[in-house]
């Protein structure tokens, strides 16, 4: 069910990996909202957290396109790739905007495990979506920077070892562009909390981790700055782009786990004597979330292999995540229903899984404003809000 590419290894990889955490180990962890150490620190032995690390600092040096086959055939497996995926994304922005010494110093340990990148930092209560409105501020205080604000929907924090932070050092009314201003840290939460920072965590739906964050006063050193103050908001993009292009990989790998479970239930269920599959009314919705789910893959390889080359990528990658959560949420509610009450009961792992697709038509951007910045950036049409 999978494209063809060159990636067959990893897929096999990380699909043997996860025969050791079926939907049992997953299904006790959401019951109990727990972290999947045991997991994560599988991926990490076995390399695959540090794909996108240069091989100089005891990464793959993979492309981004190979990390989002991991991510997806996670999520093809019956996990939840939302407990580890920010390891990559982030790199977007430390791989491209961090100094030499911040690279010497970080990826080694990130590499192999001893240090956990989990953390982004970005969205706050009011401001939402409207990231150059955010009231998080860092100032500039001789060797160092004192850290005020408040972060929401962070997921992983209270897992993550350190945390990509974007703060305001420039007020939004002293600059000439409202993006101008803001800046990315590469903050060490190991010292950060108890100290300035406070993790409250935000019971949820589905396990997925997230806090909110609370910065009294907290100093963070000079040091920490990522590439030059004011431009991070030019940085955070590329970590975005990563992200849903990332997110876009998972929802095909949920596609194709609903997909799975669907037809296979559909051939063995029989009902009046016949297969249910047999009758048009299961079998075309099952057909067409696959139709879908191919078309949402080519567009996110594409995105994946803009970014990859150095080329803008920023229409695909949008594209991509909205493709590819429409596509899953389709087949989540297409498997559900085919299963019918069977699909409601924990041990199918299909109403978890269910629940874990959804946020996607939501974070790590909603559909409307990727539509917005379709019909604003790629189509030249007026600005809609």
């Amino acid at each position: 069910m999978s494209i063809v590419d060159d990636y067959q290894d990893i897929r096999d990889g990380v699909t043997a990996l996860c025969a050791n955490f079926p939907g049992e180990y997953w299904r006790k962890l959401d019951a109990n909202s727990e972290y999947p150490d045991e997991f994560v620190a599988e991926l990490t032995a076995s390399g695959y957290l540090a794909a996108l690390i240069p091989e100089e600092f005891g990464g793959s040096g993979l492309s981004v396109e190979a990390a989002g086959v991991i991510m997806e055939e996670i999520s093809r497996s019956g996990g939840h790739p939302g407990a580890c995926h920010a390891q990559l994304y982030t790199m977007g922005t430390v791989l491209r905007h961090g100094s030499p010494e911040q690279k010497a110093r970080y990826l080694p340990d990130i590499a192999n495990g001893t240090l956990r990148l989990q953390a982004f930092g970005v969205t706050e209560p009011a401001a939402g979506t409207d990231t150059t409105s955010m009231k998080t501020v860092a100032r500039r205080d001789g060797d160092k920077y004192i850290v005020n604000g408040q972060k929401i929907w962070i997921s992983r924090a209270e897992h993550s070892d350190l945390l990509l932070l974007l703060a305001r050092t420039t007020a939004k009314d002293q600059v000439k562009r409202k993006t101008d201003g803001l800046s990315m840290f590469l903050v060490d939460m190991r010292k950060a909390v108890g100290n300035g920072l406070t993790i409250h965590p935000i019971d949820t739906m589905m396990n997925h981790h997230t806090t909110e964050l609370f910065f009294d006063d907290l100093e963070v050193p000079a040091s920490a700055l990522i590439g030059e103050e004011g431009k991070g908001f030019r940085y955070v993009l590329d970590s975005m782009n990563v992200e849903r292009t990332l997110i876009a990989f998972e929802c095909i790998g949920d596609c194709k786990f609903f997909i799975e479970r669907a037809k296979d239930y559909a051939c063995e269920r029989k009902v009046f004597d016949r297969a249910i599959g047999r009758n048009q009314g299961i079998q075309f919705p099952i057909a067409r979330c696959y139709a879908e789910m191919r078309a949402a893959e080519l567009m996110t390889h594409e995105a994946a292999r803009l970014f990859d080359a150095g080329e803008r990528c920023g229409a695909e990658a949008n594209m991509a995540k909205m493709l590819a959560a429409d596509a899953s949420w389709n087949a989540a509610n297409t498997c559900l229903q085919t299963h019918g009450g069977y699909g409601f009961a924990r041990e199918f792992d299909i109403e978890r899984k269910f629940r874990e697709t959804r946020l996607y038509q939501v974070a790590p951007i909603s559909t409307n404003l990727i539509l917005s910045y379709i019909g604003e950036h790629v189509l030249g049409m007026p600005r809609s809000f």
